[in-house]
Order: structure tokens, then C-alpha cells, then sequence
């Protein structure tokens, strides 16, 4: 596999998006569905997975108070813009959220289960007076493979049975090893992507250390530091800067974030517990921008096993990714990398996904903690043993175990999660 090929991957897998992904794919479905009709909207219904309304049914849309998934497909259908792709709510108004709001009151929109075994699938139609419409969107977020009008067919995907953008040969030839030999040394200028997701993701970070977002999880940990509660050390730094960025995107900041592998707040926990280490340890901007495309890499690389959605949270993916990023930047070498993911999987790999929400930030500053906790661990070359829960010897054989576990051991689990979520 050479450096272009990941290169590729790269920039397929990190994708800049506005507001919580699951809301805006609905949305978005629901913008180009608009797209094909002409006249006054006067029926939309969104069918969809469990997860995607596990995850669309309580999380906050950029600038807007609203919230849900009818809110989010009315709000797509009457100014959504298609071909903004996952930034599809870009510049909606306040007039705009009152809008999309009468159509909801008004019963206009209508929101069932989907009777299909994708984890990832939406599916909206739309009526008019005189026409229909009806988009499917399966698998990845921005990936419609569907378009009708009329109950014709206009427009069919070749991409449903793709669960990533990239190459699946391509996804299949990474290894910890490959990743380690690309991070460093390829030219730092091919990493231009991976500066910006730093640069996208701490502004958002900033913005919900200082701002009121949510539960405001990194805010509160800022201000109790600065009260002597907690020890301003490289682990409080992660949590405080990591979580802070989920408040400000789960509440809705209409700040864009670059996401790692679908998700927007996978790319936050990914990158921001990183710059929090490395702004600590005074590294230079060089060694900042390999140690994140590092994580970025071993996200993806574990997440293209692990699937977009599952019972289990994908943030602590994200703090696999983190961590052994952060031991790269502790001067760790490869062995004590691949120690760092080992013991960040035998640490969180049974956090369940109760969809996405406020409280999201606490599991976002809970794997940063891990993410600190198993580096340090790694750098003093202590590791988990393989005698312990299903983590092996080789690291590329705990990754499979752990996706095994979110795909095949967790199905009844995501079933009756989405059911204690509905009966409330």
C-alpha cells in the first residue's frame, strides 16, 4: 500500500460537516427529495434506521433551538440545500427553524422504523399537490442511492453496499505498522487536510470552553481547575478541550467541525484530546499534524472493521485513535503504540451508544482520560496482558475481537436501547 493510497484515505474519510451527522443526512435526504417536486410541500415522511433515530432524535441543529427528526426533515425539505452536501443547513434562519416548526405542528411530517437490516439507512418522501418524491440515503452519510419521482426511478447509486468512501482493498492493507511508517515520513505538505481538521476542530473547542453549550462538560472542568479541584496535567487539559467541543456541537453550534469517518464528533474526539496534549508538551506544529493524522489513521483503520454505527459508542474508537497519538507524542515508540491501543481497548470497549445528545460530551471527556491514562501506561511499557478479556498479543487481533464485539454480540442490546429510548 503506498503513501498515496492512504493519502486517498484520508481524504475521503475526513469530511468537513454542520451540525450532528445523523440530523443533517436526514436533512439532506430531505433537500434533495424537495429538489425533484415542484409546489408547496404538503406530506413529508422520514423512514429510518434505529440507529440513525437513535442518534437524529434528541441532538441540537446548528443555530437552531429545535430539535428531532421531523424538525430536521422539515427544515431540509423547506430551505436545505443539497448541494452543500453534510453542510446542507448552512445559513438557515430563525424565520426559517419557525417555518420548518409549522410544518411539524401541522402534522406534515410523520417518522417511522425502518424494516431493514442496514444499521445506516434513510429514507424520506415528500408530496406535493401534484408530484412525489422519494430519496434513500444507506450507508454512509451523504451517500444517496436512490432518487424516484413520480414512483420512477431518476437516479440509482452504485454505492449501496459501500459502508466507507474509500477503496475496501485500500481499508483492508492498513495495519498499525503501515500507518506508523506513512505518519512519519511522509511530507508534512500532503498533510494539508489534517492541519485543518486541528484548525476546524479547536476553534470549536474554544468556542465551548467559552460559551454556555449543553452540559457544559469542558467548561466545568476549565473553571475547576482554575479553582484548584483539579491539577491542570495533560489529561485534564484532553478531557476539558475534547468535551468542550462535543457541548458546543451536541447543543448545536453552528460551527463546522471536520469529521473522521462519518462522524462529526468521532473527528472532535479524534484530534482535540491530541492538541491539548501537545499544546501542554510545547511540541512544534510538525510533530502536532503527524501525531494527529495518526489518530485520524487508526480510527479509520479500526472503524472500517467496527462499521459506522453499533450499539457501541464510536467515540471510544476515537480514543484508540487518541491514544496512541498521544504516545507518539510522549516520544513512545511503534511497540509502545500499538501497547497504547491495547490498553485503551481493555479499558472502554463496553460504553454503549444511547444515541446522540448533551451527554455525549461526558463519554468524549471519559475516553480522552483513557486515551492519557493508556499512553502514559504504554510509554512506561505496561500493557495489557493477553491473558486478560480478549485483548491478544498482537494488536491487529484485539482490534478484530473489539469490532466482533460491536458487530456481532450487540444487536440485541442496540435493539433494546432504541426501545427504552421510544417508551419515554
Amino acid at each position: 500500500m503506498d503513501n498515496q493510497q492512504i493519502l486517498d484515505v484520508i481524504k475521503k474519510e475526513l469530511v468537513v460537516a454542520l451540525g450532528c451527522t445523523e440530523p443533517v443526512a436526514i436533512a439532506l435526504a430531505a433537500a434533495t427529495a424537495k429538489q425533484q417536486v415542484s409546489g408547496p410541500v404538503t406530506n413529508i415522511h422520514v423512514i429510518a434506521s434505529g440507529n440513525i433515530i437513535k442518534n437524529a432524535k434528541a441532538v441540537g441543529i446548528p443555530g437552531m433551538k429545535a430539535r428531532g427528526i421531523d424538525f430536521a426533515a422539515a427544515l431540509g425539505a423547506l430551505v436545505g440545500n443539497p448541494k452543500k452536501q453534510l453542510e446542507v443547513l448552512e445559513g438557515v434562519t430563525e424565520e426559517d427553524e419557525q417555518q420548518a416548526l409549522k410544518h411539524v405542528q401541522n402534522g406534515k411530517v410523520s417518522v417511522s422504523i425502518a424494516d431493514n437490516p442496514k444499521k445506516l439507512y434513510i429514507e424520506v418522501i415528500i408530496k406535493t399537490d401534484r408530484e412525489s418524491s422519494r430519496v434513500v440515503i444507506a450507508d454512509n452519510h451523504n451517500d444517496i442511492v436512490l432518487i424516484e419521482k413520480d414512483g420512477k426511478s431518476i437516479f440509482q447509486g452504485g454505492c449501496e453496499n459501500i459502508y466507507f468512501h474509500s477503496n475496501k482493498q485500500a481499508l483492508k492493507e492498513l495495519t498499525i505498522d503501515r500507518i506508523y511508517e506513512f505518519v512519519t515520513t511522509i511530507d508534512i505538505k500532503e498533510l494539508d487536510i489534517v492541519k485543518r481538521s486541528i484548525q476546524l476542530n479547536k476553534t470549536i473547542g474554544l468556542e465551548g470552553l467559552e460559551q454556555e453549550y449543553g452540559l457544559q462538560v469542558g467548561k466545568t472542568i476549565k473553571e475547576n481547575v482554575k479553582k484548584g479541584f483539579l491539577a491542570d496535567d495533560l489529561a485534564t487539559r484532553a478531557m476539558s478541550l475534547a468535551a468542550a467541543g462535543s457541548d458546543a456541537r451536541m447543543a448545536g453550534s453552528p460551527l463546522p467541525v471536520m469529521a473522521n469517518t462519518g462522524s462529526g464528533n468521532q473527528g472532535i474526539a479524534v484530534t482535540l484530546p491530541v492538541v491539548a496534549v501537545g499544546e501542554k508538551l510545547g511540541v512544534d506544529e510538525k510533530l502536532l499534524i503527524r501525531a494527529v493524522a495518526l489518530s485520524h489513521l487508526v480510527t479509520i483503520h479500526i472503524k472500517s472493521k467496527f462499521g459506522r454505527l453499533s450499539a457501541l459508542c464510536g467515540v471510544t474508537v476515537a480514543g484508540m485513535g487518541a491514544s496512541a497519538a498521544i504516545t507518539y507524542l510522549l516520544g513512545g515508540e511503534l511497540h509502545q503504540i500499538k501497547a497504547a491501543i491495547q490498553n485503551t481497548i481493555g479499558n472502554v470497549s463496553g460504553m454503549v451508544c444511547d444515541g446522540a445528545k448533551a451527554g455525549c460530551a461526558m463519554k468524549v471527556s471519559t475516553c480522552s482520560n483513557v486515551a492519557v491514562q493508556s499512553a502514559l501506561l504504554a510509554v512506561s511499557n505496561h500493557e495489557i496482558s493477553s491473558t486478560d478479556g480478549f485483548i491478544h498479543d498482537d494488536v491487529e487481533k484485539t482490534i478484530d475481537s473489539f469490532c466482533r464485539l460491536g458487530n456481532e454480540g450487540t444487536k440485541q442490546t442496540d435493539e433494546l436501547l432504541l426501545q427504552l429510548m421510544l417508551e419515554k
